[in-house]
C-alpha cells in the first residue's frame, strides 16, 4: 500500500509516499480503506523530533485520525461489518490507503456528511468535549472564553459551546472574526491588537467567565485567571506559546475557588481515550446526524501533497481543519 514515510526529521519536504507493507489486522481492530486523513499539530511535532521515533500503538507511521471504509473486522469486534462507512483516532498509520484502529476509537458516519469531512471530526471534537464538558462541565447560561478559536480544536469548542446553551467570548486573527461568529461565537477579541481580558471585563461586567479553553500557555496564564468567575475552570489543552515566564495569581486562585485542569490525549492510557470516544459519540453523533453542528474544513489536499498540507498548517493561515485525501 502507499503511505507517507519519513527517514530523518526535518521540514515538511522530509515526508514522502511510499510502498510499504500492509497493517496486520489484531482481534480487537478494524482495517478500514482510507478515504481521507486529518492533519493535526501533533504531526508537526512528531514530523519535527518532539515524540522521537515513537509507535503510538497502531503504526510508526504518521497520521493520528481518518474516515474511510472497513475492509476487514477483528474476530473480537461487536457491532461493525465490512462495508461500513467509520471515523476514527488512530495509533499512528492514518497518512496511508489502510490503517488499523481498535474499534472503541471508531464511530461510524453519519449519512448526511462525506469522507473528506468526517475526517476532519474526530480529533478536534473529542478533544473540545473532553476540555468543553467532561472537565469544565460548562452548563447552559454560563461564559466560555476560547483561545485559538480559528484552529481545529478551538471552532469545535466554539461550536459546542454554542450547541450547550453557553455564551462564547473568542480570540483569533482580525480577518477571521467574522468567520468564527458564523459557527457560534458571541464576541470576538483580535488577540493580536486587543486585550482579551479587558474585553472579558466589559462584557461580563467584571463577573469574567465560567470556563476558558486555553491552548496557549504562559503568555495568557495571568490574563487567564484575572478574566475567570468565582468557580472558573480553565482547562489547559496546549501550550503553543511555552511555559517560560509564566505568572499564577495565587490570591486569585484561592479566593475565586478557581480550577486549572491539564489535559492532552496522546499520553492517556487505552481505556480512558475509549471512554473519551464513547462519551463524545454519546453526546453529539446525533448533532452532526441533523446537521446542527459540522466539521469546519480549510482545505484538502491529495496524499501526495502532504509536504503542502504541513506547510498551509505551519503558515497558522487555516481556518478549522486540513485533510489529506486518499485516492
Amino acid at each position: 500500500m502507499k503511505a507517507i514515510q519519513f527517514d530523518a526529521f526535518g521540514d515538511a519536504d522530509v515526508l514522502q509516499i511510499r510502498e510499504v507493507p500492509e497493517p496486520v489486522l489484531r482481534p480487537t481492530d478494524l482495517l478500514v480503506k482510507v478515504a481521507a486523513a486529518g492533519i493535526n499539530r501533533a504531526d508537526l511535532s512528531f514530523r519535527n523530533g518532539f515524540y522521537g521515533w515513537a509507535d503510538f500503538g497502531d503504526s510508526p507511521l504518521i497520521g493520528l485520525e481518518m474516515a474511510g471504509e472497513v475492509v476487514a473486522v477483528g474476530r473480537d469486534v461487536p457491532g461493525y461489518k465490512v462495508g461500513d462507512r467509520v471515523m476514527g483516532i488512530t495509533g499512528g498509520g492514518a497518512y496511508a490507503e489502510l490503517a488499523r484502529l481498535d474499534y472503541r476509537m471508531a464511530l461510524p458516519v453519519p449519512d448526511n456528511l462525506d469522507l473528506v469531512e468526517a475526517a476532519g471530526i474526530m480529533e478536534v471534537f473529542v478533544t473540545a468535549h473532553e476540555a468543553l464538558i467532561h472537565l469544565a462541565g460548562l452548563q447552559p447560561g454560563e461564559w466560555a472564553l476560547v483561545h485559538a478559536a480559528s484552529g481545529g480544536v478551538g471552532s469545535a469548542a466554539v461550536q459546542l459551546a454554542k450547541a450547550r446553551g453557553g455564551q462564547v467570548i473568542f480570540t483569533a486573527p482580525g480577518a477571521r472574526i467574522d468567520k468564527v461568529k458564523a459557527i457560534g461565537g458571541d464576541v470576538g477579541v483580535d488577540y493580536k491588537t486587543q486585550d482579551f481580558a479587558r474585553i472579558v471585563a466589559e462584557i461580563t461586567e467584571g463577573r469574567g467567565v465560567d470556563v476558558i479553553v486555553d491552548f496557549i500557555g504562559a503568555p495568557n496564564l495571568e490574563r487567564n485567571i484575572r478574566s475567570m468567575n468565582y468557580g472558573g475552570r480553565l482547562v489547559q489543552v496546549g501550550i503553543m506559546g511555552g511555559v517560560a515566564d509564566a505568572k499564577l495569581p495565587l490570591d486569585l486562585l484561592l479566593y475565586r475557588h478557581l480550577r486549572i485542569i491539564g489535559t492532552v490525549m496522546k499520553s492517556r492510557d487505552q481505556a480512558v481515550k475509549h471512554a473519551m470516544v464513547q462519551r463524545f459519540g454519546e453526546a453529539w453523533l446525533g448533532h452532526f446526524a441533523n446537521g446542527s453542528i459540522r466539521p469546519v474544513i480549510d482545505s484538502s489536499y491529495s496524499l501526495d501533497q502532504a509536504p503542502e498540507a504541513h506547510c498551509r498548517m505551519e503558515t497558522g493561515a487555516s481556518f478549522g481543519k486540513i485533510i489529506l485525501r486518499v485516492p
